[in-house]
């Protein structure tokens, strides 16, 4: 069970290692849609996004606890973010990612001096592939999203939102496994059950929405989504009955409207945000997020992290 005093406990370790994000506005958008419109900026986090926020909470403890290498699995990301913290911190990593993986991630992932495994293209099998791997090469896991201490450090995020935005009404965020949006939406709505979180996957990713129509996780084939870092083939099992018990709705997004959000923050504000992190603004450009003029809607960027060889695909069409 998530509480107060682990968000706060996570919130304490992160202080000397990661980013307070700022929260940035657009008159456009906010005259677009017709009320104010909040971006959680997690895109200018070190390391690119707020994956670093879990890795070094969970990395901290598990150097205290005596690990001497740390094993990842991630479509990118994450990957990145274990890396990093495992150099802060004097210790060896390896990573083990998609074999489709975005060829950036991967240059960031071996920069900061992790070696890299390949092995599939879905979350499950580099999961699964990692664990073999973990006796073997006396190893410490450090998991993407379905750990308690990864679920806190990402909880930080709705902790800053809720002392730099006063009283929002909304809070959007992007869905892969569901380690951000549990730990976002238990921290908010532990502290002002009143606001709503909704949480935002791609069509073609869609296991979240999916299982809460089920209402039990359910697996889903490989996806191609642009929305890369939102792949995973289910949401975890401690991340899920989160989801269910704080998450108020689950809504998709077409792969026109991610690319449409992607070109509109390029275009329009001037910032990097990489497709899995521009979801929470394509759903609501895309009317799936209800709203009023009085209200404050809160947008989490997630990352900015994205091959610039492949910046042409993730464009609309309709851009210009």
């Amino acid at each position: 069970m998530m509480t107060m005093h682990a968000f706060n406990e996570a919130r304490t370790r992160l202080q000397e290692r990661t980013h307070v994000t700022p929260v940035l506005s657009s008159k456009t958008l906010n005259d677009e849609i017709g009320t104010q419109v909040f971006i959680k900026a997690e895109h200018l986090q070190k390391t690119g996004s707020f994956k670093i926020r879990g890795a070094t909470n969970r990395v901290t403890l598990a150097k205290e606890a005596g690990a001497t290498h740390l094993l990842a699995a991630s479509s990118g990301n994450h990957g990145q973010a274990v890396a990093y913290i495992a150099r802060t911190l004097g210790l060896p990593a390896t990573i083990v990612v998609p074999e489709d993986a975005n060829p950036a991630k991967l240059a960031a992932i071996r920069d900061y001096g992790s070696d890299i495994i390949p092995f599939g293209t879905t979350s499950k099998e580099r999961i699964e592939h990692a664990k073999a791997l973990e006796e073997k090469m006396n190893a410490t896991i450090i998991p993407p999203y379905d750990d308690d201490d990864i679920i806190a450090g990402q909880g930080t995020v709705g902790l800053e939102i809720l002392s730099q935005v006063r009283q929002p009404s909304t809070v959007v965020v992007p869905i892969g496994g569901g380690g951000l949006i549990a730990g976002v939406a238990t921290a908010i709505k532990s502290i002002n059950p009143a606001v709503k979180v909704v949480g935002v996957e791609p069509q073609e990713a869609n296991g979240a929405f999916l299982s809460r129509e089920a209402g039990e996780r359910v697996s889903i084939k490989a996806s191609t989504s642009v929305a890369d870092g939102l792949r995973s083939s289910t949401p975890g099992q401690l991340t899920f009955p989160l989801i269910e018990t704080y998450v108020d709705d689950v809504v998709l997004v077409s792969e026109d409207d991610i690319r449409d959000a992607f070109t509109f923050y390029l275009s329009r504000m001037k910032q990097v945000v990489e497709p899995s992190g521009a979801v929470s603004l394509a759903a609501l450009r895309a009317g799936k997020i209800e709203h009023h003029p009085e209200d404050k809607v809160v947008l989490v960027a997630s990352g900015g992290n994205l091959d610039l060889q492949s910046v042409q695909q993730y464009l609309s069409p309709n851009i210009g």
